[in-house]
C-alpha cells in the first residue's frame, strides 16, 4: 500500500505544472535565440545545439538527418539553461515561439516519415512544442510536428538511418492498411490493401506505432508480419533494409535508384549512378507507365509495374524522352 501511494505521488509530481508555466517558456526561447527566421537553433546539454534548418549550417556538424532536416552541431557558447527532453507525463503542451504559447494537444501522431503529427490548434511555425516545464515535446514545422521520439533518437543514437520493409500505410477505422508497396523490392510479399495485424508477435495498435517500430528497427533484422488478405490471415518474413525517402525527401520509391524530386516532380538530387544513366537535375516527370502524374503521391502510386519495369516520360528544356527503370 505504501509503495502504491509513493508511486502515485511520484506520478503526480511528474505531471504537475512548473512554476512560471508557458510564460517562462516564451522568455526562455527569446533569451536563447532559439528561433532564427525559418530556422530553429535549440541549445542542448554538452555544448551542442539541435538545428531545424532547410539549409546547411555554417557550424561544425556532428550529424545530420536529411529526412527531418535536423542537424546536431557543436556550440562553444552554450546557453546557460539548455532545453532537455521530457521523459514524463505532462498536464499539457503548447506550441511556443518568442511571442505566443498556444496550448492544446496532439490530435494525430506522426506516421513515420510520411506524415508529421498534427495539433488540435493552429500553430505558428517554426516553434517548439513544450510542456509547462519548458521541456521538449516536439518541433513545430510548416509540414507538421516532429515528435520527441524521433528527435531523441536523432540526438542520442549512433544510427543515422531508418529501416524499411517496403510498405507505406494508412489508418482507417483503427486498422492499418497498406497503400503502397516497393516495386523494386525483390519478391515483395505485400499487396496494396493488405491489413497489417501484427509485427514480431505484437498486435498493431496504430499506423504511427507500426511505422516507428519499423523505422527504428535495426537494418538487416528479419520481421515476422501477420497480414489479413481476403479474410485470410497470412504470415510473412521480411528483412529490414535501408529507407531512402520520406519526410523532407521525396518518397516515390525511385529514391532507391538515386532519383529525388521536388514538389513539381523536377529532379532535385541524383546519385552518381543515376547521373550515368543520362538523367539531369531539373528533368521533369510527366508520365509513369503511360499515366500522367502531377504529384509525388501519384508518381508513387503509378510507379509500380510488372516485375518493377517502370517506363517514365520526362521533359528537359521542352524536349520529351522516355527512360526505363527496373
Amino acid at each position: 500500500m505504501v509503495r502504491l501511494c509513493f508511486a502515485i505521488l511520484l506520478s503526480f509530481m511528474s505531471i504537475q505544472a512548473c512554476e512560471g508555466g508557458f510564460d517562462s517558456c516564451i522568455a526562455k526561447i527569446k533569451d536563447s535565440h532559439a528561433i532564427q527566421g525559418n530556422r530553429l537553433s535549440i541549445s542542448l546539454l554538452n555544448n551542442q545545439k539541435l538545428l531545424y534548418s532547410q539549409t546547411t549550417p555554417n557550424q561544425k556538424i556532428l550529424k545530420h538527418d536529411p529526412f527531418l532536416s535536423l542537424y546536431l552541431v557543436e556550440e562553444k557558447n552554450n546557453f546557460k539553461y539548455p532545453f532537455v527532453m521530457n521523459n514524463h507525463l505532462s498536464l499539457g503542451n503548447a506550441g511556443v515561439n518568442e511571442k505566443f504559447a498556444i496550448e492544446g494537444k496532439i490530435r494525430e501522431h506522426q506516421i513515420g516519415l510520411n506524415q508529421f503529427a498534427r495539433f488540435n490548434e493552429v500553430l505558428f511555425a517554426p516553434a517548439l512544442l513544450l510542456n509547462s516545464c519548458c521541456s521538449f515535446e516536439g518541433i513545430v514545422t510548416p509540414q507538421g510536428i516532429i515528435e520527441k521520439a524521433y528527435i531523441q533518437r536523432f540526438i542520442e543514437s549512433s544510427e543515422n538511418s531508418y529501416g524499411d520493409i517496403g510498405v507505406r500505410v494508412q489508418e482507417r477505422d483503427k486498422k492499418v492498411y497498406i497503400i503502397a508497396i516497393d516495386p523494386f523490392l525483390e519478391k515483395n510479399p505485400f499487396m496494396i490493401g493488405d491489413c497489417i495485424v501484427s509485427l514480431d508477435g505484437k498486435k498493431v495498435q496504430s499506423a504511427s506505432k507500426l511505422m516507428k517500430d519499423i523505422l527504428f528497427s535495426k537494418i538487416g533484422m528479419t520481421h515476422r508480419v501477420a497480414i489479413l488478405r481476403d479474410k485470410k490471415l497470412i504470415y510473412v518474413n521480411i528483412k529490414s533494409y535501408k529507407r531512402y525517402g520520406g519526410g523532407y525527401l521525396s518518397d516515390t520509391f525511385l529514391e532507391q535508384k538515386g532519383i529525388y524530386f521536388d514538389e513539381n516532380l523536377c529532379i532535385n538530387k541524383l546519385s552518381n549512378e543515376a547521373q550515368r544513366s543520362g538523367l539531369k537535375l531539373q528533368d521533369q516527370v510527366l508520365q509513369v507507365n503511360g499515366k500522367r502524374v502531377q504529384t509525388q503521391k501519384e508518381l508513387r502510386d503509378f510507379v509500380y509495374g510488372d516485375k518493377a519495369k517502370v517506363e517514365i516520360l520526362l521533359q528537359r528544356d521542352g524536349f520529351q524522352f522516355f527512360m526505363k527503370l527496373q
